[in-house]
């Protein structure tokens, strides 16, 4: 028995409906539903070889799937990843670094495409912009303790802006801008000196490194989830 086509039901193209997710904040249905349709185009291939008898080939498996992916790694490298990133981003809480920010084993996957890892990528910034901040310091402080002479130049900076306000407060420098802002000049000088001299850039540099590194792993394998989870109040 065949059914015919109901005229009065709604069609939705996916391209619209995929606009509508995306406008309207649904960001985590939009990523889940890339994942459902790619796993479904999966199986559609696979059975397609199968019946090709090419599923033994491991050439014709293994190559497609590694250039698909390295593909969508390569995309990356045109993305801005802090383009939607704001000050409110960085001003609220910081997310559980437990249930939000590492999530479980299922909290992970691949990309299935180029948009998806852009939507992810973009997204996760936002979500996780203060755990990232909070990762560059701990990777910055793992650098000074790797390189005691960086250590050194910035507590060498530090204490010479301390002095600079000791003597400020004592002498009257406020009193005489002219002679405060030679001073303030000179102070930042010998600042730069010290750092560049005892190699401070270059800890900043491999906290940078490696925090961007981390931060572009993590926020194009993590999934999206609902930002606010449904109170169990509202359940009852």
């Amino acid at each position: 028995m065949v059914f015919s086509a109901n005229p009065l039901s709604l069609s939705v193209p996916d391209p619209a409906f995929d606009s509508w997710l995306r406008d309207s904040g649904y960001l985590d249905l939009l990523d889940h539903r890339s994942s459902s349709t790619a796993t479904a185009s999966t199986t559609t291939n696979a059975s397609a070889k199968d019946d090709a008898n090419n599923s033994d080939n491991f050439f014709f498996q293994f190559v497609p799937s590694f250039l698909s992916r390295l593909g969508i790694i390569l995309s990356l490298l045109t993305l801005s990843p802090f383009s939607k990133l704001t000050t409110d981003d960085l001003s609220g809480e910081t997310p559980s670094w437990t249930s939000g920010y590492l999530g479980n084993f299922g909290s992970y996957s691949f990309p299935s495409s180029a948009e998806q890892a852009r939507l992810r990528v973009q997204e996760n910034i936002k979500r996780y912009a203060r755990n990232y901040a909070s990762l560059f310091i701990l990777f910055f402080a793992c650098s000074l303790y790797q390189m005691p002479v960086a250590l050194v130049g910035l507590l060498s900076s530090l204490a010479l802006w301390d002095l600079f306000r000791f003597c400020s407060d004592r002498w009257g420098f406020e009193r005489h801008p002219v002679t405060r802002q030679v001073l303030v000049r000179t102070v930042q000088c010998a600042t730069v000196v010290i750092l560049l001299l005892l190699k401070i850039q270059m800890a900043i540099f491999y906290a940078l490194a490696v925090t961007y590194a981390v931060m572009m792993l993590h926020a194009t394998l993590r999934k999206l989830t609902p930002m606010k989870q449904p109170s169990r109040g509202k359940w009852k």
